[in-house]
């Protein structure tokens, strides 16, 4: 149902947020700030690189939480919805942030985390103080599961076997004595979550949101905004993990898209976002039923403009996160022409990204990031991500194709991040006399940690790669290849074996979006040979005439692919490869070198 009094929209109704490229920024780790001692980013930082960002091309500035917080969990604790961390500054430095964007024609979108809070939040603290406080049902509380008595007295058990998302060796409910009852807590025991069936809750969130808004953000992310409803009752979840190792269990499938979900959205866009031209994104894991989606971010759902589906992301995850299963291209294509297909054809909205702050770099997962082949991975994956339908989300660093950090980091001294923390401890003492598992666990590290994404930002080849102040030693460790790949050697001058550098060319395909936005953000997509083992090859085609051709090697040989007959190429655009001329067949065979990628016009 459309919202009342809104005009019926389709995919193809031109938005602002639609065509608006989006950057994302980790603050702990984007740019601190001359003078700055602590050694994090901060939000005078961001400021400082605002020329930076509108010249690669960015419209949107999305912003990781740096709201007040102990940092339990970067910042995805909240300790104060108005308040800023003092670590990264004041809010009278956003307000600077926010005019500095306005400026440059940039907006700035809020990463707002409304399923569950600090438990330092003085909304919390008031509500584990008493049974009888008014807060009590701000949150989830249950009793104990008492399952045995000593002469001690009884024995506590969690309500039920739910495991932590970030740490699944640990329960999903945190005993607190105070008052002999539990408190769900679905990411760490820092972390309760709140009870959005108490209308009071959801009033304060609709107040929080109004404050951004009206302050002058012009957004949302919504962080896992489909756990905010769970199922009733709370039964026990299936065994998925080897109970002999495993006490908890992954609870994924009762707590996202609960029963009341589309309630809370649809009151969220009444409340709030109806009275604003927002951009909104919801996080959205552990779903990928088409018309479930689709409730959520159809044209005129009345509830958010588009979520973040997970399926890519998730390409290499059997039932957790910190798992690996086999993927093959194959099963890549499908992903992604499948969801382009789905929007295009029942007037949804894709949200196009491979990187964020919770995976790894994308030129180390999906591709190679060997010296060899990493510029060239780095643009096959950008020259993918400019050319789908959608909102183009880019993470920081994705745009100098940064990538994983070096396997010979010690994990217990560099890595930082809750969720490896917890899973390299779950690993070292359950398999401490299984080496081979024990470096599985740390195969699985190196492949997947958060932490790969969250090294700081690499500018220039300087001492800390100029993310802060030489004699300042950052929160974490810079990535050891930052003399090599960094900002200011990338805008300087042209690679001299492959043309243009991975930071201008995701700057020219940005620009070429933009100039192009009938075809490439709500033309038309034509997926060619979904059966080729390697090439991903489609067509973008626009209302207007234009017609794109796209080729994408995911391999790491020469491949011969063939142009469908009544295909004819009438200009080679642009090539990863690319120092010059592109010089390919127009018809019948075109060779592909390793991890090739090709845009071309068509007739």
């Amino acid at each position: 149902m459309s919202p009342q009094g809104e005009q019926q929209l389709s995919y193809s109704t031109p938005q602002w947020w639609k065509e608006a490229i989006v950057y994302q920024v980790y603050p702990s780790s984007f740019q601190s700030h001359v003078g700055a001692t602590t050694g994090w980013g901060s939000i005078k930082g961001i400021t400082s690189r605002l020329d930076y960002l509108k010249g690669l091309g960015i419209d949107v500035v999305w912003c990781s939480p740096f709201f007040k917080s102990p940092q339990a969990d970067m910042g995805y604790d909240i300790a104060d919805y108005k308040d800023i961390d003092s670590r990264y500054g004041t809010l009278e430095d956003v307000d600077d942030l926010i005019s500095g964007l306005r400026e440059r024609g940039m907006k700035l979108v809020v990463d707002l985390v409304v399923n569950h809070t600090s438990d330092q939040h003085p909304w919390f603290v008031e509500s584990r103080s008493s049974k009888d406080n008014p807060k009590r049902d701000w949150y989830i509380w249950r009793k104990p599961k008492r399952s045995s008595r000593t002469e001690s007295g009884s024995h506590q058990e969690p309500p039920n076997n739910w495991a932590q998302i970030l740490g699944e060796a640990n329960s999903a409910w945190k005993y607190d004595p105070t008052t002999d009852e539990y408190y769900l807590c679905l990411f760490t025991p820092e972390q309760p979550d709140l009870n959005w069936e108490n209308p009071e809750v959801r009033a304060a969130v609709w107040d929080v949101m109004k404050f951004w808004l009206e302050r002058g953000a012009s957004g949302f992310r919504l962080d896992v905004i489909n756990m905010i409803s769970k199922v009733e009752g709370y039964p026990d979840a299936e065994i998925f993990l080897d109970p002999k190792s495993h006490k908890y269990q992954p609870a994924i499938k009762y707590v996202v898209n609960g029963p009341k979900l589309h309630d809370y959205l649809q009151e969220m866009y009444r409340e709030v976002l109806s009275k604003y031209d927002a951009i909104t994104v919801g996080e959205m894991p552990g779903i990928s039923d088409e018309n479930e989606i689709l409730r959520t971010v159809g044209a005129n759902a009345g509830e958010l403009r588009m979520i973040f589906i997970f399926d890519l992301v998730d390409i290499d995850k059997p039932t957790v996160r910190m798992a690996l299963k086999p993927w093959d291209v194959k099963e890549m294509k499908a992903i992604v022409s499948r969801w382009q297909r789905v929007m295009i054809e029942k007037n949804g909205w894709n949200s196009v990204f491979i990187e964020n702050h919770d995976n790894p770099r994308s030129v180390s997962r999906y591709a190679d990031d060997s010296d060899e082949y990493r510029r060239i991975c780095a643009k096959l994956l950008a020259l993918m991500q400019t050319t789908l339908g959608g909102t183009l989300f880019v993470y920081q660093g994705e745009e100098l194709g940064m990538r994983n950090v070096p396997k010979s980091w010690d994990i217990d001294e560099e890595y930082k991040d809750i969720e490896t923390i917890n899973y390299w401890n779950k690993v070292k003492k359950i398999y401490a006399d299984d080496p081979e598992r024990l470096q599985h666990g740390r195969a699985i590290i190196e492949m997947k940690a958060r932490d790969h994404a969250r090294t700081p930002m690499q500018w220039d080849a300087s001492p800390n790669a100029g993310f802060c102040d030489a004699d300042v030693t950052p929160w974490m460790r810079v990535n050891d290849d930052h003399k090599v790949i960094n900002a200011e050697a990338q805008m300087a001058g042209m690679d001299t074996d492959t043309g243009l550098t991975v930071w201008q060319f995701w700057a020219q395909g940005i620009q070429r979006r933009k100039d192009h936005a009938a075809a490439f953000v709500y033309g038309d997509l034509e997926e060619l040979i979904p059966e080729h083992p390697n090439v991903f090859a489609y067509l973008r085609t626009s209302a207007t005439g234009e017609k794109w051709l796209v080729l994408l090697n995911y391999f790491g040989r020469q491949v011969e692919w063939h142009l469908p007959e009544q295909l004819h190429v009438e200009t080679w655009i642009c090539g990863n490869y690319a120092n010059g001329q592109i010089c390919k067949p127009r018809r019948g065979m075109v060779p592909l070198k390793p991890w090739e990628g090709l845009l071309a016009k068509y007739t």
